[in-house]
């Protein structure tokens, strides 16, 4: 059996249950937005009778509990307590027939180019009448005086401020189209003596307000025992227009029939979260998605103590499914916790040197992370766990293995994980699947790349510091100096000596440097800007050698090679010297067979800075 059924309701009549609140919309749905020009569009195809397309009604009283809220414009004071219907589908045609054609007020709008105004709307009966002419060119909006004046407000063109005037005009009132005999009469009244005028008002009535009478608008209702999944599977599918809806507004809309506002206590944590820089770009489905992790494990945890002979026990998940299922009591004991969780993971992350969203290689890795260490508790502060816990992290991030399938993933990490940094399991998948190929290095040159992002992180990590002043990348440093990834063969040397874009663009070519470092280097060769930075310039100090060179070695950069401008040996030389840094991190060999799989096609990053390019 379907779980809907479709039938045509009168327009008229569903217009009379938004005014009365019998229809309202899921507190999920967004603002009305349509523009005045959409609008006329709208009016101008129900005026001619052509499909306007169905609309999606949801039945109350089901397990889907949402927050109701009228339909924009709709007076609270003579709307029901609870709706019957929810609308899915057609709020934007809804509403703005509701507010123009319904509601005796001025319909507030926006212009194509988005500037707010307010619009009175007109049927011009000469024009509809006009069979040669566009039916939109037939509706007008005025202003809220219904005065249109031209030659910057100096002279009137249309005054349509009282009801003579408008029967003078012959310009009908859109919000009468279903209430229109007083005004038909008085109009006919006022042509008296002109029997030509007064076919056209009857040929109006008849030819395009009885069309609103009788129009009819094809409705499909889901029952009331449609699943919230179903209900936000369907909404995606019929609003393909619009911004996706995601499981955030749907939950926010189940905690809000229980009195929870769920959108504000997030905008407090989320204001929270982002005075970390590495947090920036947590958004609240990582935020849920963390709560069900935790509370799908304490689940499956319960059910694997009392096990059920021939029931298996449930899943650990962070689907948009169990995010639907996740209940008010669950989100409210863990939300603290995942709060917490995340902070603590900014902080993880800055000890690895990985200070901004924009340098995190995984956005998607935060959310175990947040949950494992929630879920570690007092052994987080271990130094065996804190050890165990990273190396976790550089194999999921130099195995590129966050890149897709990430919810199976997040599931598998939260069991797995714990118990293997406590030394109760063996290690867990992310660790056993990942690996690196040492052709890798070859192919990461741009921050589209998680492991790109992840090298740089770990030169950082092991001590790297700035060529021209020496510092260590610290926070401090780091911002300060607004340090980034830079190429150490310039680009202007490697392409004034032939050296392809696939070489030096290459991840082996590039380094962490300070904004001043990097504009020192410019465009010259090695050589040249080593001895510059030696000798100091620009009110910078001289530099010995010695120490140039062991600002360079900790870059993990053999500066016998760099002074040598000898691009192949030093490519060879670090490229090496990465791999055994990644080694370190990930504490497993890389490989070093055929070639690697990654595509061909050479994609650019943009110049680093000026000096990159000179």
């Amino acid at each position: 059996m379907s779980s809907f059924t479709t039938n045509p309701v009168r327009l008229d009549d569903l217009l009379k249950n938004c005014e009365r609140g019998i229809i309202q919309l899921p507190d999920f749905q967004r603002s009305w937005v349509w523009d005045e020009e959409r609008i006329k569009g709208l009016i101008a195809s129900i005026s001619q009778g052509f499909p306007i397309g169905a609309i999606m009604t949801l039945e109350t009283g089901g397990e889907v509990e949402f927050a109701p809220r009228l339909v924009q414009g709709a007076p609270a004071a003579n709307a029901i307590e609870k709706p019957q219907l929810l609308l899915l589908d057609g709020q934007q045609r809804l509403t703005s027939l509701f507010q123009t054609a319904r509601r005796q007020a001025v319909v507030e709008t926006v212009t194509a180019r988005g500037a707010g105004v307010k619009r009175w709307y007109y049927i011009d009966i000469r024009k509809a009448l006009d069979q040669s002419g566009l039916r939109e060119e037939a509706i007008v909006g005025v202003p809220e005086d219904r005065i249109v004046k031209e030659n910057f407000g100096r002279d009137v063109r249309l005054d349509l401020s009282t009801r003579e005037a408008e029967h003078e005009s012959l310009m009908f009132p859109v919000n009468l189209v279903f209430d229109w005999f007083d005004w038909i009469l008085a109009c006919r009244d006022h042509w008296a003596g002109q029997p030509a005028i007064r076919d056209q008002i009857d040929a109006f009535r008849t030819e395009v307000l009885q069309v609103f009478g009788n129009y009819q608008i094809p409705v499909i209702s889901l029952d009331k025992q449609t699943s919230r999944e179903a209900v936000c599977l369907v909404f995606e599918k019929v609003n393909t227009g619009g911004k996706a809806l995601d499981a955030f507004e749907l939950v926010t809309a189940m905690y809000a029939a229980d009195g929870f506002r769920l959108r504000e206590d997030w905008a407090a944590r989320e204001a929270r979260l982002r005075r970390s820089e590495v947090l920036a770009n947590v958004s609240s489905i990582d935020f849920l998605q963390a709560v069900s992790l935790l509370h799908t494990l304490k689940l499956r945890r319960q059910a694997e103590a009392q096990p059920i002979l021939g029931r298996e026990p449930p899943a650990v998940s962070a689907t948009r499914q169990s995010l639907l299922k996740l209940p008010l009591s669950a989100y409210k004991t863990y939300a603290d916790q995942v709060e917490e969780g995340f902070q603590l993971a900014a902080r993880f992350l800055v000890t690895h040197r990985v200070y901004r969203a924009r340098d995190l290689p995984y956005q998607s890795q935060l959310t175990p992370l947040a949950a494992i260490l929630v879920e570690l508790e007092r052994e987080r502060d271990n130094a065996t766990v804190r050890q165990a816990l990273a190396r976790w992290y550089w194999c999921g991030v130099l195995g590129e293995l966050y890149g897709s399938a990430t919810e199976s993933r997040l599931a598998r990490d939260i069991l797995e994980v714990p118990p293997w940094v406590r030394g109760q399991a063996e290690e867990p998948s992310t660790i056993q699947q990942a690996s690196f190929d040492a052709n890798r290095l070859t192919t990461m040159r741009t921050r589209l790349s998680a492991a790109y992002k992840g090298v740089n992180a770990l030169l950082m990590q092991a001590g790297a510091r700035d060529f021209l002043s020496g510092q260590p990348y610290d926070h401090t440093v780091f911002f300060g100096e607004f340090v980034d990834i830079h190429h150490i063969f310039p680009v202007a040397w490697c392409e004034k000596n032939g050296i392809a874009a696939t070489e030096y663009d290459c991840v082996i070519n590039k380094t962490p440097l300070g904004y001043r470092t990097n504009r020192k280097i410019g465009g010259v060769a090695p050589s040249a800007y080593s001895d510059r930075i030696e000798r100091g310039t620009d009110n910078d100090a001289p530099i010995a050698r010695e120490q140039l060179d062991q600002h360079l070695r900790s870059h993990l950069i053999d500066p016998d090679l760099l002074r040598q401008d000898d691009f192949q040996g030093f490519i060879a030389a670090r490229r090496e010297a990465l791999l055994e840094l990644i080694t370190d991190a990930m504490g497993k060999t890389v490989y070093r067979g055929g070639a690697t799989n990654e595509p061909e096609t050479y994609v650019a990053e943009p110049p680093d800075a000026v000096a990159d390019a000179a």
